[in-house]
């Protein structure tokens, strides 16, 4: 916690710097995909959207800093990277349960479990996962460390 204050400034004068990077059309507003990457890469919490089989598609930034993988080494891998040896193979059955029965067992709830970074270290955290919607096969995933 002590270290995400330190950072704090440094992250926000960044985005403010990004901010004031952005084309502003005549109405005075910024393209809808820019101005959301902005926010969620200024999450104080790590993120993930992962499709039905797993795969990671979309990171922020601060999921990057978390967990030490950078945005390239996560998108299209499995989010099993995230996850310790002994949960990381029933995974994949709790996607298939999931998508088989529409039963959310974790899905709308926050609960604490073990993540792992890419040196291998592990460390406790809340996870929180919302279902982006029940035809786009995505779930998003919430991480406070």
């Amino acid at each position: 916690y002590l270290k995400e204050i330190e950072t704090m400034p440094t992250r926000v004068s960044s985005l403010e710097e990004e901010w004031n990077k952005l084309s502003i059309t005549n109405k005075g507003t910024a393209d809808d995909s820019t101005i959301l990457k902005l926010v969620l890469d200024a999450s104080f919490h790590a993120l993930f959207v992962i499709n039905e089989k797993g795969i990671i598609q979309l990171a922020n930034e601060k999921s990057c800093e978390v967990f030490g993988w950078s945005r390239s080494e996560f998108l299209g891998s499995n989010i099993h990277i995230i996850m310790p040896s002994d949960v990381a193979p029933n995974h994949d059955q709790y996607l298939k349960n999931y998508l088989l029965t529409g039963l959310k067992k974790m899905i709308g709830t926050q609960r604490e479990v073990t993540a792992q970074r890419k040196d291998g270290s592990t460390f406790p955290c809340v996870l929180g996962l919302s279902e982006v919607s029940k035809d786009s096969g995505l779930i998003c995933g919430f991480i406070r460390d």
